[in-house]
């Protein structure tokens, strides 16, 4: 079984991590950790999406981060979704990256879909697009 890790995904996942890394542990201008390929649940065994940015304090996931291809958009929506709204993983926000195509979606808990700023975290009070 081989892993799906295109150097192009991986760098996205790459910027993403360096960028909110710094506002994490240089800047401490947010207050969520970013996590790459980390489970949401080290008890048990648990989804790992791409970047998860966690609450040290609280030991819950509010942001999840997937990045994708066009032809697994649809999945990783689903994926998203999923764990939004059927887990109690605490995550209130899940952002998709399609890094052909350059496009972002959102979905968010008690909202749904969100089309107008797709790459806004109003958690974390940024535009996620403006860190690649």
């Amino acid at each position: 079984m081989g892993i799906n890790a295109p150097k192009a995904h991986q760098r996205i996942i790459s910027k993403l991590t360096a960028s909110l890394g710094h506002l994490f542990y240089h800047q401490h201008e947010i207050m969520l950790e970013p996590l790459p390929e980390t489970q949401i649940d080290e008890g048990q065994s648990s989804p790992v999406p791409d970047i998860l940015l966690y609450d040290n304090e609280t030991y819950r996931t509010p942001i999840i981060i997937e990045i994708c291809h066009p032809n697994g958009l649809n999945n990783d929506l689903k994926k998203i979704i999923r764990l939004i709204e059927e887990n109690d993983y605490g995550i209130q926000e899940g952002f998709i990256y399609d890094y052909v195509r350059g496009l972002w979606s959102k979905y968010q808990k008690g909202v749904g879909q969100v089309v107008n700023k797709p790459s806004y975290s109003a958690i974390l009070d940024i535009d996620l697009a403006t860190l690649l």
